[in-house]
């Protein structure tokens, strides 16, 4: 029995075009350690899965979960795995959709704030998203993901 001690996760790049151009979703992340941040504090929603769920399956799921929305659907385009400065691996799927973020509502996580406080806190896990041209977008999105930019890019030229 082999254990898996790497962290992964899937998500879904849903993206759009407009009369500006590509346009890509984004979460900013949720919590204390980010309010302040948005240089690399921006992502694909995505979250982690274990290892007897497949990620495409996992990718659709954490979408929903992270911000309250139904997948779109639609003819998905693997973008590939990353691995993030942390070790945790992200495997990704560009999506086309313009969904109704008036209806974001992002699933939540726990942690101890502040700290030593012996105090739980519970706080969304993307505090917002928004939709960003893939300059902008490759000025906030953690480092590693900027690949699925470039990706997406290449297949959508």
């Amino acid at each position: 029995m082999t254990v898996r001690t790497t962290k992964r996760s899937a998500g879904l790049l849903v993206y759009r075009h407009t009369g500006d151009g590509l346009e890509v979703l984004l979460g900013h992340m949720g919590g204390p350690l980010w309010a302040k941040k948005e240089a690399g504090a921006w992502t694909v929603p995505k979250g982690e899965y274990e290892a007897d769920e497949p990620p495409w399956e996992a990718a659709r799921r954490e979408f929903q979960e992270e911000l309250g929305l139904a997948p779109p659907d639609g003819e998905a385009v693997p973008l590939g795995e990353v691995v993030q400065r942390n070790g945790k691996v992200v495997t990704a799927w560009a999506l086309p959709g313009d969904p109704d973020l008036t209806g974001f509502s992002p699933g939540t996580f726990t942690m101890e704030w502040p700290p030593r406080s012996g105090r739980q806190t519970e706080f969304p896990e993307l505090d917002r998203v928004a939709w960003f041209d893939l300059a902008k977008a490759r000025e906030v999105i953690i480092t590693a993901q900027a690949a699925f930019l470039d990706r997406l890019a290449e297949h959508s030229g």
